[in-house]
């Protein structure tokens, strides 16, 4: 029986060469054979470490250009109806993911409450399948090659592919019967070609899921189980517990089951089902999903708990879930201050984590560097606990008062006050808040952060950059302008940097979507603002127009969600110190003549609990943070936010609670699913539902734009809406932006001059 294993491995490269790779092939510098060849030394190196490291079961098949959800929809041979037109396989893969010149791509949302995106699957009455195993054997037979004795094949399990589904016309679950059919047959191919683990995810089951969900889950999996005695199943969840499903699951003929007791400690409650079933437990006991070392003194005492009830041949040692939500690797970072280093771990470390953790609790003899790591381990945990730069009594004694929660106007009487001081039209127009990352800006503050130019240079090339984005927001007639943000690496990264209790690395980026990668920070300590962050780039940038220029901040929840966050004290504490930080930044700008403020909460649905029953003490701490962000603005000042891809019904009420004066979405590639959420509810708010997608490199015609605001209309009036793109434009092009925009606000001009007729 294995003594450990790992759910799954980054995949983007130690330095991104995959993430380097896939745009040389989108951007034409290179054939889909270089992707191949970095993405096979990769693969080859992702093995090696983990057999370094004494991992016993190693994943394969959870390697993927885009996403693993789309791999799982190629796998079944499940392919909308609007791309069956392209033959290609690889240009299928990538129309799918990202769209073309002809096709609109998938819709993409978050998977469960992190910051990674998933293509979302498009089912309907008429979809077909065709089971396509090419990927899942080559890679099997890929990682046999490379020394790995015994690959585990990871899937996707059938009710979370179903469930994460989506559908107009039908229920997914409609197609039970046939996807499960071909789960049964991949398991018959896999079984010939000699696999003998199988792992097999299905985070569905971490939320609140109905009777009918368990009754599917009994019939999928004893029907799976069935297929062949040589494959040994592991059915795995992770993000949270999944007792109901564990309840089910012992009933069924799978080998094993993987649960997450990081983030699902109430699995305990499963072990006593677990031991008279005599399944294998996979227990996830190391962090997959944040930074910090493992105190691995006390994870062996919870491991000694668990064998109250399992015997210790019964458990295998593993990560909570994939490490594809860490960073690679420790191994670079050379600025770090050296006690924040020595207390994290990012994926390579993690494995040695595993390792050590499955000696000890084996009782198997440590090497002397083993025994070295082990002290260090112990040492560094102690550190942390014991450390002054942590602590901040300054901080802690501020959020202990009475802080201001509510704005001092209600919103019926500001958004008066606003139209007739901001004096703008119906329909205004304006943009998410960035514009394209020119190699010249990166360039410049990579020079200025390693002093090989000076402030006043530095500041000269983003002012000049600032100068022409107001320039070409003024010559195609957008409203409300945005400055750009030129001096931005990272929406969270940015602030953090100014912000006392952050630190950053140089190297810790972690996969988002696709090739995206972002580098959240690391909040290790209480946090504060020493000075203003952003006022004087808005005032510049006000100083070059009439018109109102955007105050652009990032608020707390979002910041704390797209952050590593210390656990040693509760998320909302955190998030409350973060808001105090960002009111005083709100504070500042309006005093500088800034009147319309967007402070985003792009992952402020990311953050929530999976189970209903964590929901309200989420939603209570969320929605104060945001609200003591901006209860500084006065009457006068037009507060605005920013949501990304959610499912906004469940949480829209909490939404009109946040209390801001103008809401934008990503809508693009959902149609007015969401929008007529905000009608349904009376939300009386204005809405800036985004009319085009800014993820895809597709230039939306007039026309088109033309008919996607009258679709807007028929769900919320005029005087309600402004017209934006979905996102900010940081990762597009220029060749993309200006035409996009222009047909934007062209589009909006022929539907004010349609309604004045």
């Amino acid at each position: 029986m294995p003594k450990n294993s790992v759910l799954g491995f980054p995949r983007i490269g130690e330095k991104r060469e995959l993430k380097f790779a896939l745009e040389r092939f989108w951007s034409g510098q290179s054939d889909f054979d270089a992707v191949e060849a970095v993405a096979d030394e990769l693969k080859k190196r992702h093995w090696n470490y983990q057999l370094d490291a004494g991992i016993e079961l190693i994943s394969c098949n959870d390697f993927s250009y885009y996403d693993l959800m789309l791999d799982t929809t190629i796998l079944l041979g499940a392919i909308p109806e609007r791309f069956r037109d392209i033959s290609e396989p690889t240009a299928l893969y990538f129309a799918m993911a990202r769209g073309d010149k002809t096709h609109t791509a998938m819709q993409m949302t978050k998977w469960f409450n992190t910051n990674y995106h998933y293509i979302v699957p498009e089912l309907t009455a008429t979809t077909t399948y065709a089971l396509n195993t090419e990927k899942v054997l080559r890679e099997f037979e890929e990682a046999k090659a490379a020394g790995v004795s015994n690959p585990k094949v990871n899937l996707i399990g059938p009710i979370t592919y179903l469930g994460l589904s989506k559908s107009d016309d039908i229920d997914p679950f409609e197609h039970f019967d046939k996807v499960l059919a071909l789960y049964e047959t991949l398991l018959k191919h896999l079984d010939e070609a000699g696999v003998e683990y199988v792992q097999i995810d299905e985070p569905y089951f971490t939320k609140d899921v109905e009777q009918k969900m368990l009754s599917l889950l009994k019939i999928a999996y004893d029907r799976l189980g069935n297929v062949s005695n040589n494959i040994k199943l592991i059915v795995t969840t992770y993000f949270n517990h999944s007792c109901e499903a564990t309840n089910v699951l012992v009933h069924t003929p799978v080998y094993g089951l993987g649960l997450d007791f990081v983030y699902g400690e109430k699995n305990l409650e499963s072990l006593d089902a677990i031991a008279i079933s005599s399944k294998q437990l996979f227990a996830g006991v190391v962090d997959g999903r944040n930074v910090w070392r493992n105190d691995i003194e006390k994870t062996l005492q919870f491991l000694e708990t668990i064998t109250q009830h399992i015997e210790r041949e019964k458990i295998t040692i593993a990560t909570s879930c994939s490490l594809l939500h860490t960073p690679y690797t420790l191994k670079y970072e050379e600025k770090l201050e050296s006690e924040i280093k020595s207390w994290l771990a990012f994926g390579l470390e993690k494995l040695d984590e595993v390792n050590l953790i499955t000696e000890q609790f084996f009782k198997e003899p440590l090497s002397p560097k083993e025994q070295e790591a082990y002290s260090q381990n112990i040492r560094a945990n102690i550190s942390r606990k014991h450390s002054k730069t942590i602590h901040d009594e300054a901080v802690q004694k501020r959020i202990a008062t009475a802080l201001i929660v509510e704005r001092d106007t209600p919103y019926a009487k500001r958004i008066q006050v606003q139209r007739e001081t901001l004096g703008y039209k119906d329909l205004s127009t304006t943009t998410i808040g960035s514009f394209p990352q020119t190699p010249e800006l990166r360039q410049t503050r990579r020079d200025y952060k390693k002093g090989a130019i000076t402030q006043d240079q530095y500041e000269l090339v983003m002012k000049k950059y600032i100068d022409e984005c107001v320039a070409f927001q003024e010559s195609v007639g957008l409203d409300v302008l945005v400055h750009g943000e030129p001096e931005r690496n990272d929406m969270v990264e940015y602030f953090g940097e100014m912000l006392k209790g952050f630190a950053f690395t140089q190297n810790g980026w972690v996969q988002s979507y696709g090739s995206r990668c972002v580098k959240p920070p690391l909040i290790f300590g209480d946090v504060s603002r020493p000075k203003a962050m952003t006022v004087s780039w808005s005032a510049y940038a006000q100083s070059k127009t009439q018109k109102h220029m955007k105050g652009m901040l990032t608020g707390p929840v979002t910041i704390l969600n797209w952050s590593f966050v210390r656990d040693d004290k509760s998320r909302d504490e955190v998030a409350k110190q973060i808001a105090v930080a960002i009111s005083d930044e709100v504070d500042d700008l309006q005093k500088a003549g800034i009147k319309i403020i967007q402070v985003d909460e792009a992952a402020f649905k990311e953050g929530y609990p999976l189970r209903n029953e964590q929901i309200n003490d989420y939603e209570k701490w969320a929605l104060e943070s945001f609200k003591i962000s901006v209860a500084s603005a006065e009457a006068t000042t037009q507060i605005h936010t920013h949501m990304c891809y959610s499912d906004f019904n469940d949480i829209i009420h909490t939404i009109e609670a946040m209390d801001a004066d103008v809401i934008t979405i990503e809508t693009a590639r959902s149609g007015n699913r969401l929008l007529k959420i905000f009608k349904e509810a009376g939300y009386k708010q204005e809405v800036g539902p985004g009319i085009y997608d800014i993820h895809s490199p597709r230039v939306p015609s007039v026309e088109e734009m033309v008919a996607q605001i009258k679709a807007l209309q028929e769900v919320l009036p005029q005087k309600q809406l402004w017209i934006n793109p979905d996102c900010g434009l940081k990762t597009r092009k220029w060749d993309e932006v200006k035409p996009s925009l222009q047909n934007m606000v062209e589009a909006v001009n022929i539907v004010r001059r349609e309604a004045t007729y």
